[in-house]
């Protein structure tokens, strides 16, 4: 349908109003509030040359936006030999949202204001599975009632989840960690919480995270591999997050890899050939051959890997240049080697198709691992194939996850803003 006849349509109206004073004046507020979202404080002379608007116009929108509670004065900057010029921001509590981190056993939460503030965190044991519903209300209301804030303030819910999100139902898939996360949830959720709620994949959110403030900022091209209890990627291409059609693109854990089995049934909790080489069971069972230190039950991938990971280093750069590593090469060395070369299959798949350039290792083990398993995933990948990416460990050390769902949150809330704005 045409923009005209749906115009017509709506009683002759036209959406846009072209040229009258209501869309100026609106298109100006947008203008100067968008600016102020980003976190700035800036002045008249500074919104008036930023949005080419003369200074009495700056004031009338300023006046506008202070009666609305979005914007206020925060202070003074000093003009030199004339007088102070006050200083505008956004009004923080303007917009409150949340992020979630589902996972099995344990939930983590932030609570933030518009400007992307965490005013309040949590991580609690969820004391098993339960219902989505109840776990997602308990964990806001307790992050709620830490930051002061009520439910009803919030504007925007973000749920990172492990396993596909069907972009149509928004309902997460496959979530084997995760059971009664399955078709249905999303509609639950909002209908209980009577917000905006998304759910988003976990790997997705903290590709997001890595993108704004981690070893991806400001790459259009990268994709960030996540090898933890799963493994997983995401794929930023252009500077936009490539999700597939079925919402499946970055479920490597599947990928048949040499040296691995392929599952014969998606179902099986597992994971495919990657997983079975560089999921977390893989890892500790992979260091405890090693016999330098491997984890006891109580101890984690992360410190496992960690460990190699300093032994490889204070060793020197020995067996850094090849999966086999030199003659006589410590049992770290050896370890980290051994990883790389099967981390490095999954990465020499992804590269020759969509050759991205960059390589995030994220996760528990891609953190840990820092820069000794990046080297060595980069050496693998260059004696595998002709494609040469750039091979980095993860820059976002803390909740990535739970980052990239703030600032989809944020973001979301700040649309909002605008939207009403705009009217």
């Amino acid at each position: 349908m045409s923009s005209q006849h749906a115009a017509s349509q709506a009683g002759g109206r036209s959406p846009a109003r072209p040229g009258t004073p209501s869309l100026l004046r609106e298109l100006n507020d947008r203008a100067a509030l968008e600016l102020l979202l980003d976190g700035r404080s800036l002045t008249r002379s500074q919104l008036s040359e930023l949005t080419g608007v003369s200074k009495v116009t700056v004031a009338q929108m300023l006046a506008r936006l202070q009666e609305r509670g979005l914007v206020t004065a925060v202070g003074e900057q000093n003009a030199g030999r004339g007088p102070n010029a006050a200083l505008y921001s956004v009004v923080p509590s303007s917009a409150y949202v949340a992020a979630l981190y589902m996972e099995h056993g344990l939930v983590s939460t932030a609570v933030a204001d518009v400007t992307g503030r965490v005013i309040a965190d949590a991580r609690e044991d969820t004391n098993g599975d339960g219902d989505p519903v109840e776990l997602v209300r308990s964990a806001v209301e307790r992050a709620c009632q830490r930051a002061g804030v009520s439910i009803s303030m919030l504007s925007a819910f973000v749920i990172g989840s492990p396993g596909v999100v069907d972009p149509v139902s928004g309902d997460p898939q496959l979530a084997f960690n995760l059971p009664e996360w399955h078709a249905g949830v999303l509609a639950r959720l909002r209908g209980a919480l009577h917000k905006n709620v998304l759910i988003e994949n976990d790997v997705n959110l903290a590709a997001m995270a890595e993108h704004a403030a981690g070893a991806a900022a400001g790459a259009d091209d990268f994709v960030l591999m996540w090898i933890g209890v799963g493994v997983g990627l995401a794929t930023v291409l252009g500077g936009r997050l490539h999700r597939g059609v079925t919402g499946a693109a970055g479920e490597i854990g599947w990928l048949p890899v040499p040296g691995a089995p392929v599952t014969p049934d998606v179902r099986y909790p597992a994971g495919g050939g990657l997983q079975w080489l560089a999921g977390a069971e893989a890892v500790t069972s992979l260091a405890a051959e090693a016999g330098f230190g491997a984890p006891t039950p109580g101890e984690s991938v992360r410190a496992a890997v960690a460990v190699a990971a300093a032994e490889a280093a204070a060793a020197g750069p020995a067996g850094a240049a090849g999966a086999a590593g030199p003659p006589g090469a410590g049992p770290a060395a050896r370890f980290l080697d051994e990883l790389a070369r099967r981390v490095a299959l999954g990465v020499v798949a992804v590269c020759t198709v969509v050759d991205p350039g960059l390589v995030v290792l994220g996760g528990e083990t891609g953190l840990a691992g820092g820069r000794s398993l990046a080297d060595r995933v980069a050496a693998e990948v260059a004696r595998m194939c002709p494609v040469r990416p750039r091979v980095v460990p993860t820059a976002v050390p803390s909740e990535p996850v739970l980052r990239g769902a703030l600032l989809t949150a944020v973001n979301q809330a700040r649309a909002d803003l605008l939207a009403s704005v705009a009217g």
